[in-house]
């Protein structure tokens, strides 16, 4: 299996109104490569954010048919990330 880099498993987050409400639970939402799995993904975002992680689910989303204009399309499906992390104390 080809090795992944850090920078290409995680695509983008995903912002849509269920992760802005995961995201007052410390969780966040990232579209990731097909291939990465939970540890991997764990490593590169504590790399990347420098955050510490606690939990890691794995969502895989299917291709779905659409009809656009009159012609049979397909959605392509994609592997879904959320992740929560640790409590940060805000000092006030």
């Amino acid at each position: 299996m080809k090795k992944i880099n850090t920078i290409d498993s995680i695509r983008q987050p995903i912002i849509t109104e269920k992760a802005t409400i995961l995201s007052e639970q410390n969780k966040t939402v990232f579209k990731v490569h097909s291939g990465a799995n939970k540890n991997s993904i764990k490593k590169n975002i504590e790399k990347l954010f420098k955050v510490n992680v606690i939990k890691v689910n794995i969502i895989n989303t299917k291709t779905k048919k659409k009809i656009k204009q009159g012609k049979l399309s397909k959605k392509p499906g994609y592997k879904k990330a959320v992740i929560t992390l640790k409590k940060v104390k805000v000092l006030t």
